[in-house]
């Protein structure tokens, strides 16, 4: 249940998703990268991020057994859903973006996926919306 998620709650703020390789100058977000591995062909310069919280990206076993088929979004946001409340590395570092975001107005997370619909920046996202 999404309201898990909000024991600590989360003030009124913006909280956008985008590409990392899109490069939008949000410079008045904090940026924070949401993936697990480094995105190919970005340098740490050029990501400008002010947080790489891969700790809360999806396990390898679940990003590789969802592969960013949109047929099977469904059952992956439950998954990572259920791995941000089971998991403890990932429940910590969630913890972490809800207190970054309780700090700031806007906050930018970045990932790398092509798929801009079915990745795990937009269950973040909404978790953090509701």
């Amino acid at each position: 249940m999404l309201t898990e998620f909000h024991k600590k709650g989360v003030h009124k703020m913006t909280v956008d998703i985008g590409r990392i390789y899109d490069n939008k100058d949000n410079t008045d977000a904090i940026r924070i990268l949401v993936d697990r591995v480094w995105p190919r062909g970005i340098s740490k310069r050029t990501a400008n991020l002010d947080y790489w919280l891969k700790d809360i990206a999806p396990s390898t076993e679940l990003r590789q057994w969802f592969q960013h088929d949109p047929k099977l979004y469904g059952a992956f946001k439950e998954k990572y859903e259920k791995e941000l409340r089971d998991n403890e590395t990932q429940k910590e570092a969630f913890e972490k973006l809800k207190d970054i975001v309780n700090q700031h107005n806007h906050v930018l997370l970045l990932y790398a996926a092509k798929d801009t619909e079915h990745n795990q920046a937009v269950v973040l996202q909404q978790l953090l919306n509701t």
